[in-house]
């Protein structure tokens, strides 16, 4: 085992995203997975059904106790339900500065439910991009954040760098939402943009491949990996994860967070 990260987020019942996939794709991966839960959600495969948010308080209290004794070599944040939140866990952010930070901007459930405010979402435009060694968005993410409508490739990039001016050193700009046969990504860096292509599979088990893929990286870089190295491991695995996911619910369905074990299956 190797790689500490501590994920701040959201649960899900359902078991397909937030801290429950988080914690299955980090340990997959061979990492240590310790939490900070900002939210309880009623989920299944259909959608949101229901949010009750943790007290801010609370939420800092599980962060702090777990950098003071368990510690992290990268942080990743997840669903932050409301604007005192987000405030709340960029204070506790502030104070470790030189961890790795992956900020995967969940504002929206898979079945289109609202998982974050205006208010929140100003606030992390303020605070918490401004602190993100990567920010993660997908394409409705990104059209929030940056105020621009996104309809092809370039406007992708185009988006990516002007999302790079909220102070983050990395913009992922997934383009999952777009139509086509390959799906692509983008990241923007101080160094430039670099695109990740790879073949769509076609499937409607994809609950959860936003916070999978941002603790796929945030474990790659917990374990030493370059940025550019650890966005492909990640686009790999959750790829992979689609592609054998076992077919449960009947809406969007969870992945196979377990493939990387295969060899000990029955």
């Amino acid at each position: 085992m190797k790689g500490r990260v501590l994920v701040v987020a959201g649960s899900d019942s359902s078991g397909g995203a937030g801290i429950q996939a988080d914690i299955k794709t980090i340990t997959a991966l061979g990492g240590y997975a310790a939490t900070a839960i900002t939210a309880i959600t009623a989920q299944d495969t259909h959608g949101v059904h229901g949010v009750m948010r943790v007290p801010p308080e609370i939420v800092v209290k599980q962060m702090r106790l777990v950098l003071d004794d368990i510690g992290a070599d990268a942080i990743k944040v997840g669903m932050l339900a409301d604007a005192e939140t987000v405030e709340a866990v960029s204070d506790v952010l502030d104070d470790v500065m030189h961890i790795p930070l992956i900020v995967d901007p969940v504002m929206t459930a898979k079945g289109g439910a609202t998982l974050m405010d205006g208010a929140a979402v100003e606030a992390m435009r303020r605070r918490l991009a401004l602190r993100a060694t990567v920010l993660t968005p997908n394409i409705p993410e990104a059209e929030m954040l940056a105020g621009c409508k996104i309809d092809d490739v370039v406007m992708m990039e185009h988006t990516a760098e002007l999302l790079l001016t909220l102070g983050c050193k990395s913009v992922l700009l997934k383009g999952g939402h777009m139509v086509g046969d390959e799906i692509v990504d983008i990241l923007a860096t101080s160094d430039g943009l670099f695109r990740f292509e790879a073949p769509r599979v076609k499937s409607r088990h994809t609950h959860g491949t936003g916070c999978t893929l941002a603790s796929a990286i945030a474990i790659s870089m917990a374990q030493g990996l370059s940025l550019q190295d650890s966005v492909a491991r990640g686009r790999a695995y959750v790829q992979r994860a689609i592609a054998t996911a076992p077919g449960y619910g009947g809406g969007h369905g969870p992945l196979n967070h377990a493939h990387t074990f295969e060899r000990f299956h029955p």
